[in-house]
This record gives structure tokens, sequence and C-alpha cells, in this order.
């Protein structure tokens, strides 16, 4: 199937369903379970924390290219954003951030939605990507999340708990 707005968007929907489903089968110390620990040292509960930075500001980026833009300035550090935003977010509960991340992919979804064919075939500067398409950077967008749930996934089974997001 082409990418078109509408598979992008449906193909959004359902990646966000299935990280909200994940995160909200998580219970008390499986939100600690450590997944990063090069760098900054991120457990579960960061990474949902990334993922909400990630999909307000990035709809940002994607809207400036849009409209004609370039998108990310070249001297972008995709590393130092990170950190700076996870730690914005340390103080909200892993109940809010869900909430934000739900509401943050429903506009990502609804932006989508409304966008052209040949929006996706204009390009900008990607922070991780570098220049690409529109239509690429939307992709990542889920990729990006699956990358993180297969990490997440595998942090646990290394520490021998049960899998993240089913009960012990």
């Amino acid at each position: 199937m082409p990418e078109t707005p509408t598979f992008l968007s449906s193909r959004l929907r359902a990646e966000g369903e299935k990280i909200a489903a994940y995160f909200a089968a998580l219970t008390g110390n499986q939100w600690q379970q450590v997944v990063y620990t090069e760098g900054e040292k991120w457990n579960v509960r960061d990474v949902l924390a990334h993922f909400v930075s990630v999909e307000k500001s990035i709809l940002k980026l994607f809207e400036n290219i849009r409209s004609g833009g370039g998108g990310a300035s070249e001297d972008f550090s995709v590393d130092r954003f990170n950190a700076e935003q996870v730690s914005k977010l340390a103080e909200i509960s892993p109940f809010d951030l869900l909430a934000q991340y739900q509401e943050a992919r429903a506009g990502m979804i609804a932006w989508v939605s409304g966008l052209s064919e040949s929006d996706l075939q204009k390009t900008g500067r990607h922070p991780f990507l570098g220049v690409t398409t529109l239509g690429e950077m939307i992709k990542m967008v889920y990729r990006h999340n699956q990358i993180h749930l297969r990490d997440m996934r595998h942090a646990s089974a290394l520490s021998g708990g049960a899998e993240l997001g089913e009960a012990p």
C-alpha cells in the first residue's frame, strides 16, 4: 500500500494504541525498571516521559517543514534535548504522562490525517534522520516507539523480571 496520509495516520493510531496499552498494564516497581544505562540513566517511566516530549515537539517541527521551513538546525543536539525534556517531566506521575502521551498522539494523528500526499514529499532536517521527506519523518515517529518498546522488554528479560506490562 502506498504511504499516504491515511496509511500513516492509521499506523500512528495502531502503534500508539499498542504503546498506551503497554504502559497502562504496568504496575508499581515496573515503572522503575532501568532500560538505558549509557549517558542518561533512564527507567521505564523516563521512556514514557521521552515519548511525551518527542510527540509534542516533533509535531511543531513537522508543521515547520510542511509550511516551508527547513526543520531542525544543523547544530541541534538530540541527546541534550532528550535529557532536558525528560528532566522537565520528572515530577509528573506515570498516569498523567500516559494521558499526555495519548493526547499528543491523537494530535499527531489528526495532523497527519489532514496532510496532502504532496505534503509528504516536502523535505527538511530531522534531528536524527538528517534531511529527508516529511513522510519518512512521520514513519520514524512510530518506529521510534517500537525500538524503545523492544528495549524495555529486553531490559525486563535481562533482569529476570516478569515481562513489563504483564502481571508478575
